[in-house]
């Protein structure tokens, strides 16, 4: 009951955690300051970091000069600590050097405040510090909630738009959504950004946005292309570009449409390029739509066996694909023992 008692009155007070070594001190700063705030009190510097382990006060008033841990080696621990480095710190300190008033703001303190005080410039500053930082609380939680909400619409609209390039073909139904899958999971065993992860991903999902461009007769034929189909076909890699490099909302977004089917020896197609200077989005994208062809059904061919389309994979290497993302798709495939990255299996094994 204690307890429910002291959290209801936390959600309707701010908390104010003086620190100081005077106990005189913190105690005229508590008497100012509780009529309107919950008003804790550390001795030292290393009693607020022990203080602000356990919950986050709305405001510290730090003293700059203590025993021990001095204000700013305090600050700088706060500062540097992802839990704590958005608490509002106000300096309060006897020193009236300008270079201490300066050093405080440039490490991050937000106001500095005179020793003795005087309670109505102190209560004014606490005030106008706590309503500035909830503000900023309040606008960076509204930004949070926008971009949230723009990234799930982002994702909405690619996803249906590859699904109207597979839909074109009804053998090719869930190919971008699986190498947009292949794709994420191989830059993240390369070790890149989950940020890096999320492009990869939607380059993977609109990679093939091009061939909304070309005839559904070509694309559903099931039998061989000619030679002027096949230069139709191979123009969804521009089309596809053109359609997507004006996207300034997501750059680099026609990376993986333009140059998904060059090849590491420069063999490939629509610039030749050759190993690095093929983007490495690209690079990637490349192998992933390749072992999702072999392993999807076609209206030529089935699902071919997982050894089949490992040796190809690997006969591969150095010409069409990259050999270190071709290594890292080998240890994929390896792991895969139920061979459930294919149409039939999801592509669930090491794609999450």
């Amino acid at each position: 009951m204690i307890r429910k008692v002291q959290e209801l009155s936390r959600t309707l007070k701010p908390e104010v955690l003086v620190v100081d070594d005077s106990t005189m001190m913190s105690s005229l700063a508590r008497r100012i300051l509780e009529k309107k705030y919950i008003v804790s009190v550390a001795k030292s510097g290393e009693e607020c970091l022990a203080f602000v382990g356990e919950r986050k006060p709305d405001l510290i008033l730090l003293d700059v000069c203590m025993k021990g841990m001095d204000g700013f080696s305090v600050l700088k621990a706060l500062k540097t600590n992802s839990e704590t480095n958005s608490i509002p710190v106000i300096f309060m300190t006897g020193d009236e050097h300008n270079e201490t008033e300066i050093r405080g703001l440039h490490e991050g303190a937000v106001d500095f405040i005179t020793k003795p005080f005087i309670p109505g410039i102190l209560l004014q500053r606490v005030q106008n510090t706590i309503e500035l930082s909830l503000l900023q609380q309040n606008l960076q939680n509204e930004v949070n909630r926008q971009a949230e909400k723009f990234r799930k619409l982002t994702n909405q609209i690619m996803l249906a738009l590859s699904s109207t390039v597979d839909a074109k073909d009804h053998y090719t139904r869930g190919h971008s959504f699986r190498v947009a899958k292949y794709s994420r999971e191989i830059a993240r065993r390369l070790g890149r950004s989950e940020q890096d992860q999320d492009d990869i991903y939607a380059m993977g999902l609109l990679h093939d946005i091009g061939k909304i461009g070309v005839a559904g007769t070509i694309i559903r034929k099931d039998s061989r292309l000619t030679d002027e189909e096949y230069e139709d076909i191979k123009e969804h890699t521009l089309t596809g570009y053109n359609i997507l490099k004006n996207i300034t909302a997501l750059p680099g977004l026609a990376i993986g449409a333009r140059w998904h089917h060059e090849h590491f020896d420069g063999s490939g197609y629509p610039d030749g390029l050759k190993g690095n200077q093929i983007p490495e989005e690209a690079r990637i994208i490349a192998i992933a739509d390749a072992y999702d062809a072999m392993t999807s059904k076609r209206a030529y061919t089935q699902i071919r066996p997982q050894a089949e389309v490992r040796a190809e994979i690997e006969r591969c290497r150095g010409t069409h694909f990259d050999p270190v993302i071709t290594d890292i798709f080998l240890q994929m495939i390896d792991e895969d023992k139920n061979y459930d990255m294919n149409e039939d299996g999801q592509a669930t094994a090491g794609c999450k």
